[in-house]
Order: structure tokens, then C-alpha cells, then sequence
């Protein structure tokens, strides 16, 4: 079985983000970048899978700045295959440019399952998945958190709110957003990663479609404002529930 997990490059939130000039993006320059974490389950999943039924994992990601470590730390994890697709990307990229992308260079591969990451930090608006499915014209199943694969079908489980699963049978080939391998992704050490940049070789692809359809205008980006602070309540609990009504009846909410 062949699987495709294209994966993404985030800003790591543990940084300090900061705003650019225009006030619409944030200042790049120095800023840190981490495979999304999503994308990572969805490359765990992967990696099991193959263990389980045999097959290849290949991984697939966007050019961009430090992509080509991102692809040798999945060939460090297990990839057998790395792909990085070339192309004049729209900037910003939006869910619908990326999955053209995608899609584009995806076209005429030999698979059975895309696993990509049922969203990422930087967008949350989980499109990517349910698009790249569109393009290619295969079924799609969002927020997976686990697969199993016999006789060239897949069954999945699917999160709904409130803790609510449901299982799936789909035909393939495929998408699934992973939301949750069914382990904890696999840490690759640093000396593997450069074991793999000397063995492991970068396939590249062109992307023959690129627009961006459907991009959202960004007008302002700001940090939100800071208010005065949490007030703490001292005494018994019947002088703190005294003190709560009496704060709820000061701002006229009782």
C-alpha cells in the first residue's frame, strides 16, 4: 500500500510573535518554524500503517525555507519516498492554493491513502484536507484517530463533539485528516536526520497549478488587549459567595 502524507511548516508558538510593519502578517524574519503538529500525527499514522500491512510512506511538502530538513526528518522517522513540490506559490498561501498545489502534483501518483493533518495552527480552519480530496475527486474523512486497512477499504474513527465516535468504512483511494495517531509521533534524533540527509534523496515535482481561489483578505492582525487582571476573593466560603453577589449586583448582572 502506498501512502502520501504531505506535511507543513508552522510558526512555533513557544516564540514570541510579533507584527510586521503593514500590521497584516507577522514579522518572518527571525521567526521559528516547526513541522505542524497535526501533519506529524499524520505521519505516525503512516508509519504504522506501513507496519501493519506492508507498503511505502511518502512525504510530500511545499518548498519553502528549511523544507528540505522538514522531508529529512521524516525520512529519519521512517519515510521511504521524499517529495518537495516546486512552483510559483501565491503568497499568502491559502488552504485553497495549497491544495491545488498538492493536487497538481499528486495527479497521476500511484495511492491508496493520503494521510495530512486535519489542520494547522496557522489557518484552524481545517480546508486543506477536504479540498485536496475535491481536486483529486477520492472520498474524505476529517478528524481520524485511528485506521485500520483490509481488502482495499479503510475503517476509521471519527471524533465527533462531546467524546461521540463514529466508524467509517471507505473505499480507496482516499483522504483522511488526521486529528490523532494511534501513538505518540516517534522523536527522530538529530544524528539520524543527518544520517538521512546523506542517504535519503529530495525528489522534486512541479506544480502545474498554483491559483489561489477563494484567498482571504487580511485587514488587521493585532494582539489582543490586556485587561486589569483577575481580582482574588479572600475568606470563608460564605464571605466569598457574599463578595460575588455583591460584585455580580455592582455591575448589574443580578
Amino acid at each position: 500500500m502506498n501512502i502520501i502524507v504531505p506535511l507543513r511548516q508552522v510558526p512555533d508558538l513557544v516564540e514570541d510573535l510579533e507584527i510586521d510593519a503593514s500590521g497584516k502578517d507577522l514579522d518572518r524574519e527571525w521567526l521559528k518554524y516547526k513541522i505542524n503538529e497535526f501533519d506529524d500525527h499524520a505521519l505516525e499514522e503512516a508509519l504504522l500503517l506501513k507496519e501493519d500491512v506492508g507498503g511505502t510512506v511518502t512525504a510530500m511538502a511545499l518548498d519553502g525555507d528549511d523544507v528540505d530538513k522538514l522531508l529529512f526528518t521524516a525520512a529519519a522517522k521512517g519515510a521511504d519516498k521524499l517529495i518537495k513540490v516546486t512552483g510559483d506559490f501565491p503568497q499568502p498561501l491559502s488552504s485553497h492554493a495549497i491544495a491545488r498545489a498538492l493536487a497538481s502534483a499528486i495527479q497521476g501518483m500511484d495511492y491508496q491513502l493520503i494521510l495530512i493533518g486535519v489542520q494547522a495552527v496557522d489557518e484552524l480552519d481545517g480546508q486543506v484536507g477536504v479540498l485536496l480530496a475535491h481536486y483529486l475527486g477520492v472520498p474524505h474523512v476529517s478528524v481520524v484517530t485511528g485506521v485500520q486497512v483490509t481488502n482495499g477499504k479503510a475503517v476509521v474513527h471519527k471524533e465527533y463533539a462531546g467524546g461521540v465516535m463514529g466508524e467509517f468504512e471507505v473505499t480507496l483511494p482516499a483522504v483522511l485528516g488526521i486529528q490523532a495517531a494511534r501513538q505518540t509521533p516517534r522523536y527522530a534524533p538529530v544524528s539520524r536526520v543527518r544520517m538521512a540527509m546523506r542517504k535519503s534523496t529530495i525528489e522534486e515535482v512541479s506544480a502545474s497549478d498554483t491559483a489561489a481561489g477563494g484567498t482571504p483578505e487580511i485587514r488587521k492582525l493585532f494582539k489582543p488587549e490586556k485587561g486589569a487582571g483577575a481580582q482574588m476573593l479572600d475568606g470563608s466560603p460564605e464571605e466569598v459567595a457574599e463578595k460575588i453577589v455583591s460584585i455580580l449586583k455592582e455591575k448589574g448582572i443580578v
